[in-house]
């Protein structure tokens, strides 16, 4: 026998948006389970296999103790429902580059910053190590700048210029685009330690857009590593953990006691 708490917090997570609101309204202006209210469910909303998830809820409504009215049923429902949406606005993802499996359906990295930065409304963190190619990320960088969005860029930078970046390219070319757009920032040598030899590397992949959501991984912004490497990153949409981050990087920026510089020309 299922529980009716169960079933309503399953329903909750379970049914697309039209089809609660459909449920909720039936069963506001309902008095107690029964056969007429389960077909009044069932054809609500087209397209959904309602018919066995309608009989769960009667057999639970039915057999709880005790028995709600039909507007207390509809208050539950709702109520989960928004708890659920919160918990969902709030989950953290899986984002892939390269081969996909047989697992749970995983969101892809180029997609993912895609939509990043199409939904920013007010500032933009960018750190990479390394940079080349991606049209696609330039392009809607550009186009969140021309909408105001704040866009900080910290790059790594190549080993003739301080840092740990092989050849002769600047990871910030990749986007000279957007140069009068964006602030740039490096690690510059000098407030780099140096570690059995070598000098400490900006490694890190991330994107933090308006310091509510957050893309870390292992993927640099570049075509081979959004698309051809086995890449895999976490969509963070906890607002806490995402301002945390963002501001672990501005307070770097600060002159001063900030390791990171900017490149003014």
């Amino acid at each position: 026998m299922n529980d009716l708490a169960d079933v309503v917090g399953e329903l909750a997570a379970q049914l697309p948006q039209a089809h609660l609101q459909a449920w909720i309204t039936i069963l506001r202006a309902t008095s107690e389970p029964g056969k007429t209210v389960a077909a009044q469910l069932i054809e609500a909303k087209p397209g959904y296999a309602l018919a066995p998830k309608a009989m769960q809820l009667m057999e639970a409504w039915r057999t709880a103790s005790p028995v709600p009215d039909g507007p207390a049923l509809a208050f539950a429902l709702q109520t989960a429902a928004r708890i659920h949406d919160r918990q969902a606005a709030q989950r953290t993802d899986v984002v892939i580059s390269g081969p996909g499996s047989d697992s749970a359906p995983l969101r892809l990295t180029s997609a993912v910053i895609t939509e990043l930065i199409r939904d920013c409304q007010k500032s933009l963190l960018v750190v990479s190590f390394a940079a080349f190619g991606v049209t696609d990320v330039v392009r809607e960088l550009k186009l969140a700048a021309n909408r105001g969005v704040t866009i900080d860029l910290v790059l790594e930078s190549t080993t003739a210029s301080g840092g740990t970046l092989h050849g002769t390219v600047e990871a910030s070319a990749a986007f000279s685009a957007i140069r009068p757009d964006a602030k740039f920032w490096v690690w510059p040598a000098e407030n780099r330690p140096i570690i059995h030899g070598s000098r400490a590397a900006l490694h890190a992949k991330i994107i933090v857009a308006d310091e509510r959501i957050a893309l870390v991984g292992s993927a640099n912004l570049t075509d081979k590593a959004l698309a051809g490497n086995l890449e895999l990153g976490v969509i963070i949409r906890d607002p806490e953990v995402a301002h945390r981050i963002d501001r672990h990087f501005r307070s770097l920026m600060r002159p001063g006691p900030g390791i990171l510089q900017r490149i003014t020309t």
